[in-house]
């Protein structure tokens, strides 16, 4: 609310300055074509929309009744939306050409120093909307590489301590299991021992009690070091692997254009389904962070033997920082790849994009 507030500031400031430009020319030099300047004044507040066409519309103020700032804001709004140079000089040599007119009468005297502070004049009116409009783009946009940047490192930050946080709970499991389960064991055992060698009914009923609490201890103990060992995320610790089920919601939360073509086939296993989702989450984080603003298509193609899964994005539509990286990512598809006696292959195609290909068998 208070950026829409101060945007709505600067139109009325940038509506008032331009007005009284115009009655300020028509009070000096009185014109029949004032409604050209009116019309340059008007047609600005269409500019964030439509910059470029309100530029044509204010260039005839310029060059008929001699009301340049229309002009010269247009031009400014023209310079933040483009960044092709030659669009932008060409609207700035428009902008120098108007600001000549009128031309001199027949016979009136010329000097070559009054024409060479003419262009130079001209050429400062028409380069500075341009240079300002290009210095608030870049700023812009290095402002959003920052952010990039800021969140980049914060998923490395949580990777990191996701690597930690397995290995803890890796060294935790196998504690568990060879010395609490190892102890459990020999309980179990020898409980199994004395119900063979007692006859006392009461003693042999209340030996089984603790070998069948032995056996659920095991069981129970079993079942927590292998959630110890599963690897969990920051987000959901302990929760169940992803599948297919869950790719429609993982594409839209990515926050990149991304079309899904095909689907898998059902029935496939478990391990497959977590191979498949892993590759396309990876592929979709490395377009966020590497290419800024290129698409992505997520493609399943199945042949007799073989299902390949193939995720391409586009070439980025803005400058990527180069951003530290020990592609363990890439690595830990190949892995997951090579454990089901599949395929995987990253590389850059002819257009600057990137494409991750996993092919897996069906059988």
């Amino acid at each position: 609310m208070k950026n829409r507030l101060h945007k709505w500031l600067i139109d009325l400031a940038v509506l008032a300055v331009t007005t009284a430009e115009v009655i300020l020319t028509a009070i000096t030099e009185p014109s029949p074509n004032t409604g050209v300047g009116v019309v340059a004044v008007l047609v600005l507040v269409l500019r964030h929309r439509w910059p470029l066409p309100v530029f044509l519309v204010t260039l005839p103020a310029v060059a008929i009744v001699d009301v340049f700032i229309p002009a010269v804001v247009a031009l400014y709004s023209v310079s933040v939306r483009y960044r092709n140079w030659w669009l932008l000089g060409g609207c700035g040599l428009a902008l120098m050409v108007g600001l000549f007119f009128p031309l001199p009468a027949p016979g009136e005297e010329v000097s070559v120093s009054g024409l060479v502070l003419e262009g130079i004049d001209s050429l400062m009116t028409a380069g500075g909307p341009i240079l300002l409009g290009r210095f608030l783009h870049t700023r812009r946009e290095l402002a959003l590489r920052l952010a990039e940047v800021k969140e980049a490192r914060e998923y490395e930050r949580q990777l990191d301590a996701q690597v930690i946080l397995t290995k803890e709970r890796n060294q935790l499991a196998r504690e568990m299991h060879d010395v609490v389960s190892h102890q459990v064991s020999l309980i179990a055992v020898q409980a199994g021992v004395v119900t063979v060698s007692t006859a006392d009914p009461a003693v042999r009923e209340a030996v089984e009690h603790i070998r069948t609490l032995s056996v659920n201890t095991l069981d129970e103990l079993r079942h927590m070091v292998n959630l110890l060992r599963a690897s969990g995320t920051p987000e959901s610790e302990l929760s169940p692997q992803p599948t297919l089920a869950e790719l429609r919601r993982l594409i839209d939360n990515s926050g990149i254009d991304t079309q899904l073509v095909g689907t898998a086939p059902a029935g496939i296993e478990a391990p497959m389904q977590r191979a498949i989702y892993r590759t396309i989450q990876e592929a979709l984080t490395n377009v966020r962070k590497h290419a800024p603003g290129a698409k992505a298509t997520v493609e399943f193609r199945r042949d007799d033997s073989d299902l390949t899964v193939t995720v391409t994005n586009t070439a980025p539509t803005r400058p990527a920082l180069a951003l530290p990286s020990a592609q363990h990512g890439l690595v830990g598809l190949r892995e997951r790849a090579a454990l089901l006696d599949g395929r995987f292959h990253a590389g850059s195609t002819p257009d600057g994009g990137y494409q991750l290909r996993l092919r897996l068998p069906l059988t």
